[in-house]
């Protein structure tokens, strides 16, 4: 039989290995490649819409390539289906496995509404390095809450598959799109104006979207055989002016790049010479990955606290001008504010970074809820990605998984440690830039001439602290100890450093029996 098929793209924004994809070309004498706009879903900010219409633009270009076209349409996935079915005479309909609850309710949805219309449906996996589904069966369907229990799931699973093949126009022999005159008006990729974004709002095109782009920076990225066999997420920089990490999260949340492929030719690169273990390593990032993805997939409400079987109930406080401070970079804490206006304005921050502020607006200094933080990072990171942002924030606020709550990252010293002249902060608080370095992170302590000398007067160009940095992570050490006094069961122990919302977690090496017997805030 010669079928019709649509492949819905949602994430998987790519032709190499996209089996879902190669299953639509299967037998198949009209393809429709879908993309579906869905005002619905996400909170997501003009610089990761940007990102989105380049991938789009990018997968439209690769499709025209091998003779075929993306139509893109806007729409609840629910109502658009059935009206496509009818007009482009369906039989098939194939997609990438998506792992989060939400969007496998969706998809739920679909399948049944494609049952109705007589349309077989096809789901490959191949946005995880494994099948989600197997690994919780293997964990009697819990999600494994421990890094160690995962890679011992995944030992008895064996390395992850190998990519498939990437479509070609040897695949689409006998297919055809149909295309009309009007394709571009009907199914052309918007506008960030037609998103109803403002393009002055985006910030610079540091990271273009798509396929190309992606396998680009791999391909560069696995050029430097020594860094690659070197690369221990710990030891990166959070305040470096260029990225000291890979700047694949992006690639890897929209499904530019492939996890496999990523993995695989991170193996080409690692054979026959010594090189980093996970969980620091970049195999671990990609299995911190997956350990959210199979947390997320399991865990009810992962992205709440009400109603979440592993997280730490909070009396959190509510205070919108210390969120609206925190997000506009306006806390008086340089080293915060660079942080922010760096996020605000590229879309991407170092993991470390994000840990720093993510602590400051919760436990460390604000005591603001964890989701409300989650919400920001939805909105302005490149590589939101639901599991993995709302695991970290879990982690960060000391919420779930990350148990040494009386480890602070102060908003002063932190950043000093790998840039004490604060060239960080000059670069992206330029109001601050001409301070003298024992000022840099602590600009209330100049004297009013040295702040006439910078040109910035604190209180006036510049916000005076928020809070007082000290009183307030001891007030909230004794409000963190209360909450987990509540709560009778201690839950498991992690590795001690959290990981990043960013896709490439680290992890150092626990803290010592004895070390955590007596909690005093750890100041770093």
């Amino acid at each position: 039989m010669q079928h019709s098929s649509i492949h819905w793209f949602r994430k998987g924004l790519r032709l190499h290995d996209n089996p879902a994809l190669l299953a639509a070309a299967a037998d198949c004498c009209r393809l429709h490649p879908l993309f579906i706009l869905d005002p619905t879903s996400g909170q997501a900010g003009a610089n990761a819409q940007r990102f989105l219409l380049d991938a789009l633009r990018d997968l439209d270009g690769s499709l025209r390539a091998i003779g075929s076209r993306l139509f893109v349409v806007r729409g609840c996935p629910e109502e658009v289906f059935p009206r496509l079915f009818r007009a482009w005479g369906t039989t098939r309909l194939t997609f990438e496995v998506d792992t989060e609850p939400p969007t496998r309710r969706r998809d739920a949805a679909v399948a049944e509404l494609a049952a109705r219309h007589g349309v077989e449906v096809i789901q490959e996996v191949s946005h995880t390095l494994y099948d989600t589904e197997r690994v919780l069966a293997l964990n009697d369907g819990k999600a494994p809450l421990t890094y160690k229990r995962l890679l011992s799931l995944l030992a008895s699973l064996g390395p992850p598959e190998k990519p498939a093949p990437a479509l070609t126009q040897e695949h689409l022999q006998g297919c055809r799109t149909p295309c009309q005159v009007s394709h571009n008006t009907d199914y052309g990729v918007p506008t960030l104006e037609e998103l109803g974004q403002d393009p002055t709002e985006v910030g610079p095109h540091l990271y273009p979207g798509g396929e190309t782009a992606a396998l680009a920076r791999l391909d560069m990225l696995m050029e430097r055989t020594a860094w690659v066999c070197g690369f221990k997420k710990p030891e990166t920089e959070p305040t470096s002016l260029s990225p000291s990490t890979t700047v694949l999260s992006p690639y890897l949340k929209f499904g530019c790049l492939s996890v496999r492929t990523f993995w695989w030719r991170l193996h080409e690169v690692y054979q026959g010479r010594e090189h980093s273990q996970p969980p620091v390593s970049l195999h671990g990032q990609l299995l911190w990955r997956e350990f959210f993805y199979t947390a997320g997939a399991s865990i009810p409400n992962f992205d709440q606290m009400v109603g979440n079987p592993i997280c730490l109930q909070v009396d959190w406080d509510d205070n919108p001008q210390h969120l609206h401070a925190w997000r506009e970079g306006r806390t008086g804490y340089p080293f915060i504010d660079a942080i922010m206006t760096q996020l605000r304005t590229e879309g991407w921050i170092h993991h470390l970074a994000r840990h720093a502020v993510a602590c400051f607006l919760t436990r460390g200094d604000l005591w603001v809820s964890w989701e409300e933080g989650l919400k920001i990072f939805e909105e302005l990171l490149l590589d939101a990605d639901w599991s993995l942002n709302a695991g970290n924030w879990l982690w960060l606020s000391g919420s779930a998984f990350f148990h040494r709550y009386f480890h602070v990252y102060s908003p002063i010293t932190f950043g000093k440690k790998t840039d004490r002249d604060g060239a960080y902060i000059r670069k992206y608080l330029p109001v601050l830039k001409d301070f003298p370095t024992e000022y840099i992170y602590e600009p209330w302590k100049a004297s009013r001439a040295v702040q006439e000398r910078a040109g910035c007067l604190v209180g006036t160009h510049y916000p005076q602290p928020i809070v007082e940095h000290g009183a307030a992570s001891k007030r909230n050490l004794g409000r963190m100890k209360a909450a987990r006094a509540r709560k009778a069961l201690p839950p498991p122990r992690l590795p001690s450093s959290p990981p990043s919302t960013e896709q490439e977690p680290p992890s150092v090496p626990s803290v010592a029996k004895s070390q955590r017997k007596k909690p005093k805030i750890e100041q770093h």
